[in-house]
């Protein structure tokens, strides 16, 4: 017997192709691509303006990669972190509601196959990439928890929770044009914010692509040597290679990338790590945003100073770099950034040895 494909992996045209056959009028399969992207059918029973003959026949060849919570955690400081529930396995992703914003920050993989020494996800394996269904699915509930819990509209997405999304580039992509489709949920791709480890030619392919959304790069120091203590990946993906893929986005897109720079006690705090820093944002226009620290249950790094990181900070500003300094949320259920590594007890990514 053959599988049953996945039909949100069809596009609207296919759909409505596949529908017709099926001896139904083409304005079904628009009702279909709808309970698919803007209503949030977790399965074929929930589109209830279908006739059940084709909803039989549907279940016959296809199925829907719909994800479900699995677990919510609050924190005190009203961040909600939430375990998903995929076909095989968990992931998680966080709602974050600030003043001005309310954000959801979402996974792209099972696992993550970079081992940065700074993230709890990175002592994950890779499971599998995560379809642009899934990652999409995420976003959508997470809009409805803040609809919910705080009526709040979603503001803001971002792409940093478990794996690199770079390196799940046709699915990343796909779940993008969904979110800002008005045939999905309509959101402004300005909202959206794609978080890299660095993959110097897949930034570039972005460009080529002429993306909308914003571009971070998890970049942490200005110095090759320490970057490569932190992160393996900067071996093949060196700070000059980055540098010339960001000019190149930003010469094809005009949107200045984001420096995600995790501020680390006595090893890229000092003012000699603030003025390398300041020499590389001078080589092509780009914000910074200084995360605190947030431990992992390891002895590697320790959190810099609060002093430390305002001194820090204000050097920067002092010579002309844009930067906002982020203060950590949902660090006592383990939800502040770096800290994503599926401690849901249902299910767990293989720890590596």
């Amino acid at each position: 017997m053959e599988a049953k494909k996945n039909i949100r992996e069809l596009s609207l045209e296919e759909l409505l192709e596949e529908v017709t056959s099926l001896g139904e009028k083409a304005f079904r399969g628009k009702q279909i691509y709808e309970w698919l992207w803007k209503k949030g059918a977790q399965n074929f029973d929930d589109m209830t303006n279908i006739s059940l003959a084709t909803r039989e026949k549907l279940k016959e060849s296809y199925y829907i990669d719909a994800v479900s919570i699995a677990e919510l955690q609050r924190s005190s400081d009203r961040t909600i972190k939430t375990a998903f529930r995929t076909q095989s396995g968990i992931v998680e992703g966080v709602l974050i509601p600030t003043t001005n914003r309310v954000t959801a920050c979402i996974s792209s993989q099972i696992g993550c196959s970079l081992a940065c020494t700074f993230c709890a996800t990175g002592k994950l394996k890779l499971k599998r990439n995560l379809t642009a269904g899934e990652i999409f699915d995420q976003v959508y509930h997470i809009k409805k928890l803040a609809e919910n819990e705080y009526d709040q509209q979603l503001t803001n997405i971002v792409y940093m929770g478990m794996g690199e999304p770079l390196l799940n580039y046709k699915n990343m992509l796909r779940s993008v044009e969904m979110i800002t489709s008005e045939k999905g949920l309509g959101m402004s791709p300005r909202r959206i914010t794609i978080s890299t480890a660095g993959i110097a030619k897949m930034i570039k392919k972005l460009a080529d692509d002429e993306v909308k959304f914003n571009l971070a790069l998890s970049l942490h120091a200005a110095n090759d040597a320490k970057r490569s203590q932190m992160m393996e990946i900067n071996e093949t993906n060196n700070l000059d290679a980055l540098m010339e893929a960001l000019q190149y986005f930003y010469q094809k897109t005009g949107t200045r990338p984001t420096y995600e720079y995790i501020i680390f006690k006595d090893f890229n705090d000092s003012i000699e790590d603030a003025k390398e820093l300041i020499a590389y944002c001078q080589r092509n226009p780009a914000k910074v945003n200084i995360i605190e620290y947030n431990s992992i249950d390891d002895e590697i790094f320790q959190k810099a100073d609060p002093e430390q990181t305002d001194r820090f900070a204000n050097y920067l500003e002092k010579h002309g770099v844009i930067v906002n300094v982020r203060r950590s949320r949902g660090k006592d259920i383990d939800a502040a950034c770096g800290q994503l590594a599926n401690k849901n007890k249902e299910a767990q990514p293989e720890f590596k040895k």
